[in-house]
């Protein structure tokens, strides 16, 4: 089966966070697709991101995947994490979120539960709220461990690389 791949970005606010996740959890069954909700501002730029899902894809699709949701696998390898527990706090949040979507599913449906997305949050292009930037940096380093001394010796621009290396190790650090 052909899955497409779709990405919306905007800011939303989460008054009652398991709500939220019942509605998005709706969406997705109503239309027969995958939807998973990240906090954009724990995202290190596009290039994160796409890894992430990539990564999450191949080990799904290899049948190497630790969660049983495709969207679950996601959210661990955009954290760089192998636990799942763990890997929930780069998800959505109570209060106001800068987030990004990513949907699964057949072209047909995934564009009815766009549809249904942009009636939730206020759109943005995901350019802007997934670049990486200095916002973001202290929660990225928090996120991802990385320390100062990894900074000093790769320098302060390479941050975005740190992060999708810590991806890229998801599968082997325990």
């Amino acid at each position: 089966m052909q899955r497409e791949i779709q990405v919306i970005c905007g800011n939303v606010s989460i008054p009652k966070l398991s709500d939220f996740l019942k509605t998005i959890t709706s969406i997705a069954s109503e239309n027969e697709v995958v939807i998973q909700g990240l906090n954009a501002d724990l995202i290190a730029g596009e290039r994160h991101l796409h890894f992430a899902v990539g990564k999450a894809l191949r080990a799904v699709a290899a049948g190497r995947n630790i969660a049983k949701d495709p969207g679950i696998e996601i959210m661990r390898y955009a954290s760089g994490e192998r636990q799942i527990e763990r890997s929930f706090s780069i998800g959505l949040r109570e209060g106001e979120n800068n987030a990004v979507f990513v949907l699964l599913g057949k072209m047909d449906n995934l564009v009815l539960a766009l549809s249904a997305i942009r009636k939730l949050i206020l759109e943005k292009p995901c350019f802007e709220l997934l670049a990486y930037s200095d916002s973001k940096r202290q929660g990225i380093l928090s996120l991802f461990g990385i320390t100062d001394a990894e900074i000093e010796a790769s320098g302060e621009e390479h941050i975005p690389e740190l992060v999708i290396e810590r991806v890229a190790l998801a599968d082997f650090v325990k």
